[in-house]
């Protein structure tokens, strides 16, 4: 167990070149062939996080400044996502959860129940943060664990059933996405795109990338858009005009290189595809076989980020306006675009279909949050995470990315108080 920490604490851009490189030598790549296509995933993996990385810390500031500038008074604050991946890694049921998720995987595969080899050890922690969170409430392992599994397998049949449409939407193939935050919310996308297909007028607009630069251009570019939503979102945060300028040239930047970054990756992912494809293929002629990676190679889709950054003034808005919410969006409203990136494809890649799914989407979350709220902070504590800085000390915390804000995450928790 200690070796397997060690390598998932080096990250995804360590973890999943050794990964990918032994994948293809187990498939019969020759080794000077694994071992680049190895760090050319290592090599987009680092690329796609230094470009989050420009993003989180360019709109951290502007989304602090909004908190500020707005007055929001909210008692239960977001944390963000490496908090509550740390909550997650810390829970003592760590072990049984990791063995059993790769146990069960191949259990699947063998009694031909899934097609998906889930290979994202990194994302466990959003199966392990709702299993966390059940063994703060009930302080029982087996519970926490059960509870953590069942997320587990929920999001690998939502990565099988999805597989085919998203491939063909983000043109990846041979790739599906078990994300115990993205995945959950596909059939929330659905329903939302069902209803809009119903209502005249809004079921015609088509507000698509593709759409948008053929009508006006240059203008309706990736680079044009994040210009735009960049000094959008610097006049919401009140800033002077640098500061402004400064970030629009940071989210036209991310618009541009995030997607580049993916490019890198996927080169390498072909080459242990293409090779696991031809082996397999030899093996079970009449299966297919998929590899389950992070929703990162989504996020870059212009629909989706461009989408992403709109959803923040509106999550600030809805934390405010609805009734009963206590959870202040912080830390994690820059990390918004991975609860949309698979929500996508069922939205037709129309940006305004996907924005009031989203709004759908943080509508859930913040009152999953507002009523999980103790037993997150219970859980933190239990992994010794402390709040934020600057917050009250007697502020609860919550998260908006995890499996824990999920309905599928809040049911499990909800259920499992049963037992306490």
């Amino acid at each position: 167990m200690e070796v397997i920490n060690t390598i998932i604490n080096m990250g995804p851009s360590v973890m999943m070149p050794i990964i990918f490189f032994i994948l293809a030598l187990a498939f019969g790549v020759k080794i000077g062939k694994a071992f680049k296509a190895g760090m050319l995933v290592g090599i987009g993996f680092e690329g796609i996080g230094l470009v989050i990385g420009l993003l989180l810390n360019s709109l951290g500031p502007a989304a602090e400044a909004m908190v500020e500038r707005f007055g929001l008074n909210l008692t239960a604050v977001d944390a963000g996502w490496p908090v509550a991946a740390t909550i997650g890694w810390g829970s003592p049921i760590v072990p049984f959860v990791v063995f059993g998720g790769l146990l069960l995987n191949v259990l699947l595969l063998i009694l031909n129940l899934t097609k998906t080899v889930n290979i994202d050890i990194f994302n466990y922690w959003h199966f392990l943060l709702t299993g966390g969170v059940i063994y703060a409430i009930t302080g029982n392992i087996v519970i926490a664990s059960v509870g953590a599994l069942i997320n587990f397998l929920i999001a690998l049949v939502i990565a099988d059933k999805t597989a085919p449409k998203v491939q063909e939407a983000y043109d990846i193939k041979g790739v599906s996405f078990a994300h115990a935050t993205s995945a959950i919310y596909v059939p929330v996308g659905i329903v939302v795109n069902w209803i809009i297909e119903r209502i005249p007028g809004l079921s015609k607009i088509e507000a698509n990338p593709d759409t948008i630069t053929e009508k006006f251009g240059v203008m309706g570019e990736p680079l044009t858009l994040g210009t735009i939503l960049g000094i959008l979102l610097g006049v919401l945060a009140g800033w002077n005009v640098t500061d402004i300028l400064t970030l629009a040239i940071k989210v036209a930047a991310v618009m541009v290189l995030l997607p580049a970054m993916i490019n890198v990756l996927v080169e390498g992912l072909v080459t242990v595809r293409d090779a696991a494809e031809s082996t397999l293929k030899k093996k079970f002629p009449n299966r297919e076989f998929y590899i389950g990676l992070d929703t990162a190679l989504l996020v870059g889709d212009p629909a989706v980020l461009a989408t992403g950054l709109l959803m923040i003034p509106a999550s600030l808005l809805l934390a405010v306006i609805l009734p009963g919410n206590k959870v202040l969006p912080f830390v994690d409203l820059a990390s918004l675009v991975f609860l949309i990136a698979m929500v996508s494809p069922y939205c037709k890649k129309n940006m305004v279909r996907i924005f009031i799914t989203g709004l759908v989407v943080i509508t859930l979350v913040l009152y999953a949050g507002t009523d999980i709220a103790p037993y997150y902070t219970k859980a933190a504590k239990l992994a010794d995470v402390a709040l934020p800085q600057g917050v009250g000390a007697n502020a609860e915390m919550s998260g908006i990315v995890g499996g824990a804000t999920t309905p599928v995450g809040w049911i499990l928790i909800k259920l499992s108080a049963l037992f306490n």
